[in-house]
C-alpha cells in the first residue's frame, strides 16, 4: 500500500505543476517559451529559498522532472560549488550540476534524428 501512495504523491505533484502551465497557456496571452522560462526560474527562486528540497522530498519525480525540477538542480549546483569553490562556483555549479541532464537530452535527440526521418507537417 506504501508504493501506492508514493505514486499517488508523485502524480499528484506533477499533475498539479503541468495543471498550473495549462491554464497559463489557456487563459493567459503568455507564449509556451515564456511559460517554460517562468517554470524555470521559479524553480531556482523556490530552491533558493529551501522551499523546492521539501517539494522534491514530497513529490519525488513529480517535482523533479518538470522545468521547474531543472531550475531547482541549477539552483542546488550553485549553492553547492559557491559553497565549495567560492565566487567561481557561480559561474560553474549550474551547469556542472544540469550536465548529466543536458548531455541525455542532446544524446537521446541526436539519436532520434538518427533513427527518423523529419517530415513536414501535412
Amino acid at each position: 500500500m506504501e508504493i501506492f501512495w508514493t505514486y499517488a504523491r508523485v502524480f499528484l505533484c506533477g499533475g498539479t505543476l503541468c495543471l498550473i502551465g495549462q491554464i497559463l497557456i489557456d487563459k493567459t496571452s503568455l507564449t509556451p517559451a515564456r511559460i517554460l522560462v517562468f517554470y524555470v526560474v521559479a524553480g531556482v527562486i523556490l530552491g533558493g529559498l529551501g522551499i523546492y528540497p521539501w517539494l522534491v522530498e514530497w513529490g519525488g519525480a513529480g517535482a523533479t522532472v518538470p522545468l521547474t525540477g531543472f531550475g531547482y538542480l541549477l539552483s542546488k549546483g550553485v549553492a553547492e560549488a559557491v559553497a565549495e569553490k567560492g565566487a567561481l562556483g557561480i559561474l560553474t555549479g549550474g551547469i556542472t550540476a544540469a550536465a548529466g541532464g543536458i548531455t541525455a537530452a542532446v544524446l537521446f535527440g541526436l539519436l532520434g534524428a538518427l533513427l527518423f526521418k523529419s517530415r513536414p507537417k501535412s
